[in-house]
């Protein structure tokens, strides 16, 4: 869309003030994008280790946990699986990345699970595998609150850098050049209207002589 604006002094001023904030908010903006990128990256790579380390967890747990079957009985296994582990709280807070507000998870360790060598059930007809196995899969519900926090990042940041890569690309490829073609168009009309006038100026000049 081309900007159609009065062949004035003043409009050139103004264009000019226009061009050289766009120009300035260009600039703001990319040095955004770049620093929400640098945000982002790290937050991937977090993103890429907490899965591993899941990963890795839940295959511990899980072998423990097949070992515990293979040498427990049904009914043993059972009861000692019945004690419900309660509650879990998560607290969340806030804080922002370049304007971003974006939370912050934590699991909330409650007091009777402080000690993690103490299990709810009794050992003396469990296995040291039934052990492992819980404890590793107590330790994976604090890293899926993590990885949850850590996906809420990626894709609140994931929205922000595309809401500003398209405020850059308007601003470099539509704003700033049309606004440059106006203030040059404006530039040559007022050179045209100079140039006219300098010659009606100088044919007046000519008459005076002549008498």
């Amino acid at each position: 869309m081309t900007i159609k604006v009065n062949a004035t002094r003043q409009e050139l001023t103004r264009l000019r003030a226009r061009i050289k904030m766009a120009s300035r908010g260009h600039k703001l903006l990319k040095d955004k994008r770049d620093q929400l990128m640098k945000e982002f990256l790290a937050i991937v790579h977090e993103n890429q280790r907490l899965r591993e380390e899941l990963e890795s967890r839940l295959a511990k747990a899980y072998k423990s946990f097949a070992q515990a079957r293979a040498w427990l009985s049904p009914a043993v296994l059972e009861e000692a699986l019945m004690v419900a582990g309660g509650p879990q709280e998560v607290s969340v807070r806030h804080r922002h990345i370049m304007n971003v507000v974006v939370p912050e998870m934590e699991l909330r360790e409650r007091e009777d699970e402080q000690n993690t060598d103490v299990m709810p059930y009794g050992l003396a007809s469990t296995s040291s595998d039934l052990d492992d196995a819980l404890r590793e899969f107590r330790g994976i519900l604090t890293i899926l609150v993590k990885l949850s926090e850590v996906e809420r990042k990626i894709g609140l940041l994931a929205d922000e850098i595309e809401k500003t890569r398209r405020r850059v690309n308007a601003l470099e490829y539509v704003l700033i050049p049309e606004l440059e073609a106006a203030a040059k168009d404006v530039e040559m009309r007022l050179e045209e209207v100079d140039r006219s006038t300098a010659s009606r100026l100088m044919k007046v000049k000519d008459i005076v002589r002549a008498r």
